[in-house]
C-alpha cells in the first residue's frame, strides 16, 4: 500500500513551461490525504512560490524544496542545509561575469538576484513569481544560501554544462534542472533526503512510497523507491533511472485513489495504458 507521493513540479507536473497547476490535482490531493495518503511537492523551486501554487490545499500536503535543501510540513522546517558561504561568493560572481548567464541565491524566504536583464526580471516576478531580493554587489549576501542556480535564456547546452561542472563540481553537486537552468547544491543534499525525511516521520518503507519526476535533479529521488515514474519526454539517463513511466502524473494518482492506495492494482495487466515498466 502507498502511504507518501512525491512529484516533481516543472517538467513534470507542470509540462510545457505550465506556470499553473492542473485544476485537477487539488481534490486528488485531498483525497489522498483522506486515503491516509501524503502528498508532497519535491521541486527545485523555493518554498514561498511552492506555496502559492499549492494555495489551496496547503494544509493538506508537505514540500521538499530547492532539490531537497529544505523540507516543510504544516509551515514547520523540519530540516535545512546550507552553502559554505565563501563557495557562495565565487559562484555568484562566476555567473555574473559569464555572458549570457544570470543567478539566484536561495535562502529560505527569498532569492537574491543581480538581474543584467529586464528578461530575467521579467521571468523572476511575472513568470514564476518568486520572492527576489535585488542587489548592487554580492556582500549584500548576508542570509544562508541553500541552493545556487544559473539561468541562461537560449538554454543549458552541453557547452555550458561542462562548462559549470569542470568548475565547481568537485565542491558541490552540479545538476540540470531543465531547459534554461542548472543547479549548484551542496554535497549530500537532493530530493531523496527530503523522501528518506518523511519516511522517517511517517514510519513507512521505500516500497510504500510513489515518485515522479522528469530531470537529472530528480535521478536520486527517483532511485530511492521501487514505485519511481520517469515522464515519458525525460532525458534517457532519467527514464533508467525510474522503474515505470508515464506521460503524466495525474492519471497514475486517479488510479491509485481509485485502487485505494493498492498500488499492484494498477501496475498489473496490459490495460493500464499510461503506465510502463521500464526494462
Amino acid at each position: 500500500m502507498i502511504r507518501f507521493v512525491a512529484s516533481d513540479l516543472d517538467g513534470t507536473l507542470l509540462q510545457n513551461g505550465a506556470q499553473q497547476l492542473p485544476k485537477e490535482i487539488y481534490p486528488m490531493i485531498r483525497r489522498l490525504k483522506e486515503l491516509g495518503i501524503l502528498f508532497a511537492a519535491a521541486s527545485g523551486r523555493q518554498y514561498a512560490n511552492m506555496k502559492l501554487l499549492f494555495a489551496p490545499v496547503l494544509s493538506d500536503m508537505a514540500f521538499i524544496c530547492e532539490n531537497g535543501a529544505m523540507a516543510v510540513q504544516d509551515d514547520r522546517i523540519l530540516y535545512q542545509d546550507a552553502f559554505d558561504h565563501g563557495l557562495v561568493q565565487e559562484i555568484v560572481k562566476a555567473v555574473y561575469e559569464k555572458e549570457g548567464a544570470e543567478f539566484s541565491c536561495s535562502t529560505k524566504d527569498f532569492y537574491y538576484v543581480r538581474p543584467k536583464s529586464q528578461g530575467y526580471i521579467d521571468l523572476m516576478t511575472k513568470t514564476v513569481k518568486t520572492n527576489c531580493r535585488f542587489i548592487r554587489d554580492f556582500s549584500e549576501i548576508k542570509e544562508p544560501c541553500i541552493k545556487l542556480a544559473v539561468y541562461e535564456e537560449k538554454g543549458m547546452s552541453e557547452e555550458s554544462i561542462r562548462y559549470w561542472r569542470e568548475k565547481f563540481s568537485d565542491r558541490c553537486t552540479v545538476v540540470t534542472s531543465g531547459f534554461a537552468w542548472l543547479d549548484f547544491i551542496p554535497f549530500g543534499t537532493n530530493k531523496a533526503k527530503g523522501i528518506r525525511k518523511f519516511q522517517e516521520i511517517l514510519g513507512i518503507r521505500p516500497e510504500e512510497c510513489l515518485v515522479f519526476g522528469d530531470e537529472y535533479n530528480d535521478i536520486e529521488m527517483l532511485k530511492s523507491v521501487p514505485y519511481s515514474f520517469a515522464m515519458t519526454h525525460a532525458k534517457e539517463g532519467v527514464r533508467q533511472a525510474a522503474n515505470y513511466q508515464t506521460d503524466r502524473v495525474e492519471p497514475v494518482l486517479e488510479k491509485l485513489i481509485a485502487a485505494k492506495g493498492d498500488i499492484s492494482r494498477i501496475l498489473d495487466g496490459k490495460e493500464k495504458r499510461c503506465i510502463q515498466k521500464n526494462a
